[in-house]
């Protein structure tokens, strides 16, 4: 797995640790420049991912700089750290190609984000390239493993769907690839050469969300010092993925279904409205019919949004797809940690193959991740799993039964409901699952009847 690159170039030493700190603290390899040619030198070498370039240099002007450091590598990602007195100058870089700019001194915070930000950006941009290339090679929808039923007709729905101009909700509960359907229906589509934007909808204000998707103008609020395109106007002829549309406010609501009908959007301060061409798919793992119902969503945004609906299955209810999993993430993660791990155990094999996965493809990744990390051998054992899995595995064993993991599971519900009273807030705790899977699970096995 490649590392992350990132430069600092500026004569301040004090201003430079302190941008290098909070970028090593994040992961990423640093290095630190005072002068511009050494600089432009390394990138042409081995090219940064992102650098932190000072307008104001011993050697060379800060937007030759920048010039020259994007001509080394267009994919490259620069943040202007500028003076108060050269603003005007940090906004045409940002013009010019800089993703955004810092005003001295720099807060620690606001390096951690807009680095985690232009990471972000290219890691989509790469992605995106891969699922171009992969569907010029062999048509396949790209980033998707599974062969099962369910997931041929998922397939098939996709393509139908990404060359047709229409609005997309995605069904799902969180884990089961959401994203992934977004970025292969975007890559499908007559929109693939033009951006794919990404933006949560939970957890943020109104104000937030209307300033980070309809963008405001210079002075618009305290802190607004220049214009701001938003995520609406940057995404300018291909995809807006709106991830947890269940979670936007009310009134904010409005506003979308504004966008939707009339194809415009006008920025936070500003009265010009600015027309739009992007495809919108929203993906929930909530069910807004319900949330119709009980006036936490709008029904005419709802049938706006849903105009072709995609429904993800769950893990365990395309378990023929478990082992085709199972192999591609052990290649995944044999690359990634130079492994060489080639198979799993048959006890493995069961015991994966009859789990529930709450968390669904994304829990049985992270669940190979450890497991390949672990392993000492080319076979990956009950030891090198999770300890949740362990313990089933254990109980089954212990017994002198060979049980299948859903028995195993069963009886472990059973005996934390009728150690703490089938009080279900306390049980899902205690099992580390949500409360509304425990309830499922207790359908499943008829344990939702007191003492059942």
């Amino acid at each position: 797995m490649t590392a992350f690159r990132a430069a600092v170039l500026d004569d301040e030493e004090t201003a430079a640790r302190l941008v290098a700190r909070v970028l090593d603290q994040d992961g990423m390899e640093v290095e630190i420049f005072s002068l511009a040619r050494p600089f432009l030198s390394r990138h042409r070498e081995a090219p940064f991912h992102l650098a932190f370039i000072d307008l104001r240099l011993p050697d060379l002007d800060g937007m030759e700089v920048l010039r020259l450091f994007k001509m080394a590598n267009e994919d490259s990602e620069a943040i202007i750290i500028t003076g108060h007195a050269s603003i005007e100058t940090a906004v045409e870089a940002t013009k010019r190609g800089a993703f955004h700019y810092l005003t001295k001194p720099c807060k620690r915070h606001d390096i951690r984000l807009l680095a985690r930000r232009a990471r972000e950006k290219l890691e989509l941009r790469g992605e995106n390239r891969k699922l171009k290339l992969a569907m010029g090679k062999d048509n396949l929808i790209p980033g998707f493993v599974g062969a099962s039923p369910v997931m041929q007709e998922i397939f098939s729905l996709i393509k139908k769907v990404a060359v047709v101009n229409c609005n997309v909700l995605l069904m799902a509960e969180t884990g089961t690839g959401k994203q992934m359907v977004a970025r292969a229906i975007h890559a499908l589509s007559p929109r693939r050469d033009k951006p794919f934007v990404y933006f949560n909808c939970g957890g943020f204000t109104e104000e937030l969300i209307c300033s980070e998707l309809f963008g405001h103008e210079k002075g618009a609020f305290t802190g607004a010092h220049a214009t701001k395109p938003g995520l609406f106007e940057t995404a300018a002829g291909g995809t807006v993925l709106l991830d947890e549309i269940g979670e936007m406010p009310l009134a904010m609501q409005v506003k979308l279904l504004h966008v939707l009908q009339e194809r415009q959007v006008i920025r936070v301060g500003g009265t010009a409205p600015i027309d739009l061409d992007i495809r919108i798919i929203a993906a929930t793992n909530r069910n807004l019919t319900e949330l119709v119902e009980n006036g936490a969503f709008r029904e005419d945004l709802f049938y706006r949004l849903n105009v072709v609906s995609i429904r993800l299955p769950r893990l365990a209810d395309r378990r023929d797809d478990i082992p085709l999993l199972v192999a591609h993430f052990i290649d995944k993660f044999n690359m990634a940690f130079g492994k060489d791990v080639r198979r799993v155990s048959p006890q493995v094999q069961e015991l994966l193959f009859h789990y529930d996965y709450p968390g669904n493809v994304r829990e049985l990744e992270n669940i190979i991740q450890r497991a390949v990390a672990l392993a000492d051998g080319e076979e990956i054992k009950i030891g090198d799993l999770p300890a949740r899995l362990q313990r089933l595995a254990t109980e089954g064993l212990g017994t002198g039964e060979l049980l299948t993991l859903e028995e195993l599971e069963k009886r472990h519900i059973r005996k934390v409901l009728e150690a703490t009273g089938y009080n279900r807030n306390q049980a899902s705790r205690i099992l580390g699952i949500p409360r509304t899977t425990l309830w499922r699970r207790m359908k499943r096995y008829g344990l939702d009847r007191l003492g059942g």
